[in-house]
């Protein structure tokens, strides 16, 4: 038996903005925080929910002072802001850490202690209630924020997360449109962001009949739109199946949870502040071609939902020829092929695995056990671009 958790209510499709006014009015808000991206208030998108509050008599207060994979301090200087005034409703707007940030925000309005006290690897404190209530809107297809219960932090070397259900939000809106000015870098890392959470969930220790039905969709959409969406950002059907996509995908990994691409993927955030998406990415093929064994018929039906029929291989081959599409994809979408591309010096190797080894909550939903050994030949093989297996027997 399993249990599946869910945002309450969710719109989703083109042009479902329009839906915000009906949601706030809810809550009887009077003075609501936006948290949002300042590249999105200089191109204009913020109004787009600003204008119409304000019009409608809500005083609205805009807090820009954010920053991609946000470091601790920015979580913490957020969080004495919101205390300091008397907002009764946060919406957070924008990408991954607008969102996460929105949500801390949000719950811990209504705590004491620093953002560190909650933190899973040291901190100390519980989350007791559910702050103030929350509206939360994607402009990009990547993170599944929206959906998730968890707030994602950088610190010195690493990355750690505030999670609890009570940072779900109270309404999450994914709206293609606002992503069609989402530049094609950003497209890209964000959508491989979005793919990894599919195909992680779906290998995932805790993947069940749902779980499995959300991943293998969220697959399918991202694969078979997600090239058109870097390459012609304006494209309609591409920008909404890249929305359906990355929605279903958190879905699918907040019941199911991420595994190994992730621990690796947040030392790289976490030292040298590669984005989230990207960092992913470039470990994908590797972490996936070291565990294949122990997920081979998996990733036969990965294989299958990337369109790439798999009918005439046997697991083993399907597996492999798997691996060579997700490096594809990649390649597709103009993303860094190895830690090289990305101007990690091979001394960082052994301190990145340090840390790596650390993310236990997230390690354990791997199909294979990953230790100590296996985190670092994963890095070596991304340094090196190779694709290697495990010197130990795996099935």
């Amino acid at each position: 038996m399993s249990k599946l958790t869910f945002t309450p209510t969710n719109y989703i499709g083109w042009g479902s903005l329009q839906h915000l006014l009906v949601e706030v009015k809810k809550f009887e808000a009077k003075n609501i925080l936006i948290v949002t991206d300042p590249l999105l208030k200089e191109l204009g998108i913020v109004e787009h929910i600003n204008k119409p509050l304000q019009e409608n008599g809500y005083r609205t207060t805009l807090y820009t002072d954010i920053a991609p994979e946000p470091p601790l301090v920015i979580g913490e200087q957020l969080v004495d802001y919101t205390r300091k005034h008397q907002f009764d409703l946060v919406i957070g707007l924008g990408g991954g850490s607008a969102l996460d940030l929105a949500k801390l925000a949000a719950v811990l309005a209504t705590h004491d202690g620093k953002v560190a006290d909650y933190l899973n690897l040291t901190g100390t404190k519980t989350l007791e209630n559910k702050g103030l209530p929350k509206i939360l809107i994607p402009t990009t297809s990547g993170t599944g924020s929206e959906v998730t219960n968890i707030s994602v932090l950088s610190l010195k070397t690493t990355k750690d997360v505030v999670t609890h259900d009570y940072l779900l939000a109270d309404v999450a809106i994914v709206d293609p449109e606002l992503t069609i000015s989402l530049p094609s870098k950003v497209t890209a890392a964000t959508g491989v962001d979005a793919l990894t959470h599919a195909i992680e969930a779906y290998v995932s220790i805790n993947a069940n009949e749902v779980t499995d039905g959300l991943a293998l969709q969220a697959i399918k959409l991202i694969s078979s739109s997600i090239r058109t969406a870097v390459h012609d950002g304006k494209n309609k059907q591409a920008r909404s199946d890249m929305s359906y996509g990355s929605y279903l995908a958190g879905l699918a990994f907040f019941n199911a949870g991420v595994a190994g691409v992730h621990a690796l993927a947040y030392p790289l955030g976490g030292q040298y502040h590669i984005a989230h998406g990207d960092s992913n990415a470039v470990l994908l093929p590797y972490v996936m071609g070291y565990i294949r064994q122990s997920c081979e018929k998996r990733m036969k039906d990965i294989l299958d939902a990337m369109g790439l029929s798999s009918s005439y291989l046997s697991q083993e081959d399907a597996s492999f020829k798997c691996v060579v599409a997700l490096q594809q994809l990649i390649k597709d979408v103009n993303i860094p092929s190895t830690l090289k591309g990305f101007a990690i010096p091979e001394l960082a190797l052994e301190q990145l695995t340090d840390d790596a080894t650390k993310q236990t909550r997230i390690l354990a939903r791997s199909p294979m056990p990953l230790n100590r050994e296996d985190i670092l030949a994963i890095y070596r093989a991304a340094f090196d671009g190779e694709i290697r297996e495990p010197k130990r027997q795996t099935m």
